[in-house]
């Protein structure tokens, strides 16, 4: 084993997103491999404890405790998942104990359930060891139903649950418990090398759940009869508790750098969060100090995607505010169009608009209007789905939306007959708006890139911005919280969730000058650019994590002849 290597590179691989989870397989794959501690020469062979698992047995069978077990078969080399030291012993589970299952008394008996008697199922098996269950069986129900309680140190296991696609849940119980259907149990025949078993599955999980797992038509559940009839690796009791004692001290360690990590997150996010609340309320003075000292501290503060996303979100928000940009008061206001011109046939929802633009204070000299008033024209696209064709017109689906970016690398195309169709209300042209209004990706615009010639699938509108608005502020504007917020809050539909035609045109716009709507443009667009580094910088760094992660993993786990043909290299 060479994990002095991997502590060493620890701090380098500390922020990669599963670091300490793959930590904690790596060590209980050491520990069902036998590397985790030496093998010592004076802990006895392992036959020993075989004897006594046999004496065990038989006794337990002469005493009619159990049933007498069928003959084993011999252990073929094919049947071993993992290469284990020549001093262990490979067993056939149903030679280490006997595995049984539970079952649900009638729950239509009041009197079977609310006694004092455990009973677990699989909600109940989250812990190395369990004393309690959710619900409790009465002496009664005991008594009246085929249900057996098992003595302590016995090993529950979730034998049936959509879980068993992840992991394979074992618990230890501490005191005696019965169990429900969808649950086996390992009682052992000798005491004391339960949590060794335990140990033993958890390593081997990625084994059992690839060949003693089937997927039913709901849930995946064991293959019982195969499980009980897998070898499974034994080291001497000696070496067991060693492993056990060294596989809980390292576990703590996991912990605590758990701890540590999820302390150090925390303190990030409050930095961050502090950065960002400074270019919330700027001054005339301070603001582009403050502007500089959150752009300079937010590299060294974003780690994970979720806040380059929040920072995103953050420099929207501030540039429908007027708070991303200083004003300056030579600026002329917009002469927006008269409300006459738009009233009678927009068809908006006055108290979407009424109430929403009572929540944004605003600059003096911006103005905020509803959207319609802004627009030339806001079309819905047909509702039809379209004939697709391997070549033709591109028609753009909800899925190419990106917040201020159309993803045109996997076009559809329709035919220049559906084409026309599909353009009757208003052909996009370059700088109108792509907005969706329904499903998965509701309120996201992007602008039609110049040159490009397309009509609109399914749940999209168009926006064509009028005189006064600049195309890329209002791009601006409906990405962010602000009308996203609105939008979330107004949405019908249920399952398939939309915002009515008549709420998108009552959106709140601010608007200010047009010079300044320039600056915010390109000031947001500086600070996007920022942020596309910011993310590509992460990205490259969790790779590299990650791909020192797995190669000292597998330097860890590759056989001594191995790295030493690599170290001789």
């Amino acid at each position: 084993m060479n994990a002095e290597r991997l502590l060493t590179h620890y701090e380098r691989i500390a922020d990669e997103p599963d670091a300490i989870a793959r930590l904690r397989r790596f060590i209980l794959d050491l520990a069902v491999r036998g590397k985790l501690v030496p093998q010592d020469a004076g802990d006895g062979p392992v036959s020993e404890l075989l004897k006594r698992i046999a004496k065990e047995k038989a006794r337990l069978v002469k005493a009619g405790e159990i049933r007498k077990p069928a003959r084993s078969t011999p252990i073929r080399d094919d049947e071993l998942p993992i290469s284990v030291p020549k001093t262990w012993a490979w067993v056939r589970l149903h030679e280490i104990g006997v595995i049984s299952g539970g079952m649900t008394p009638s729950m239509n008996r009041s009197d079977f359930w609310g006694g004092n008697i455990v009973w677990l199922s699989p909600k109940d098996v989250k812990a190395d060891e369990v004393s309690d269950s959710e619900l409790k069986i009465t002496t009664k129900g005991l008594k009246e139903t085929r249900l057996e309680t098992y003595r302590s140190g016995s090993l529950f296991m979730v034998a049936r649950s959509g879980i068993l696609k992840r992991i394979f849940p074992v618990s230890i119980n501490r005191v005696p418990a019965a169990a429900n259907q969808d649950m086996k149990v390992l009682v052992p025949f000798l005491h004391g090398h339960e949590r060794y078993l335990q140990i033993m599955f958890r390593g081997l999980t990625d084994f059992i759940l690839r060949e003693l797992v089937k997927t039913g038509t709901t849930v995946q559940s064991l293959k019982y009869s195969e499980f009980e009839q897998q070898p499974f690796p034994l080291p001497p009791l000696a070496e067991q508790h060693r492993i056990v004692t060294k596989v809980d001290e390292l576990m703590a360690l996991c912990d605590r750098l758990e701890a540590t990590r999820a302390e150090r997150e925390s303190l990030r996010d409050r930095l961050a969060a502090a950065s960002l609340a400074r270019l919330n309320a700027p001054g005339t003075k301070t603001f582009q100090a403050d502007t500089h000292f959150a752009l300079k501290a937010l590299p060294a503060l974003t780690t994970r995607p979720d806040q380059i996303k929040q920072l995103r979100q953050m420099i929207l928000d501030l540039a429908v505010r007027g708070k991303l940009v200083p004003q300056d008061p030579t600026d002329k206001a917009v002469r927006l169009p008269p409300p006459r011109q738009f009233a009678a046939a927009s068809g908006i929802d006055d108290e979407v608009f009424e109430q929403s633009r009572e929540s944004i204070a605003l600059p003096s000299g911006w103005q905020i209007a509803p959207l319609a008033r802004l627009s030339e024209h806001i079309v819905d696209c047909p509702h039809t789905t379209p004939k697709w064709t391997d070549h033709g017109e591109i028609c753009i689906r909800t899925n190419q939306l990106r917040a201020r970016s159309l993803d045109l690398t996997q076009p559809r195309y329709v035919s220049p007959e559906t084409y026309l169709e599909r353009i009757d209300r208003l052909e996009p042209r370059a700088d109108d708006i792509l907005y969706s209004r329904e499903g998965g990706i509701l309120g996201i615009a992007c602008r039609v890139p110049k040159g490009t010639r397309l009509c609109l699938g399914q749940r999209l509108m168009l926006i064509r911005v009028g005189a006064g608005t600049r195309a890329d502020f209002l791009e601006i504007v409906l990405n962010s919280p602000f009308i996203t917020n609105i939008a979330k809050a107004r949405t019908t539909g249920g399952a398939a969730p939309r915002v009515n035609m008549s709420t998108v045109r009552a959106y709140p716009i601010p608007v200010p000058p047009l010079v300044e709507q320039r600056r915010i443009v390109a000031r947001a667009d500086e600070l996007m650019v920022l942020c596309d580094r910011l993310e590509a910088s992460l990205n490259d760094s969790d790779d590299t994590r990650r791909r020192l992660l797995d190669a000292l993993l597998a330097e860890a786990l590759a056989p001594e002849d191995v790295r030493e043909t690599e170290a001789a290299k």
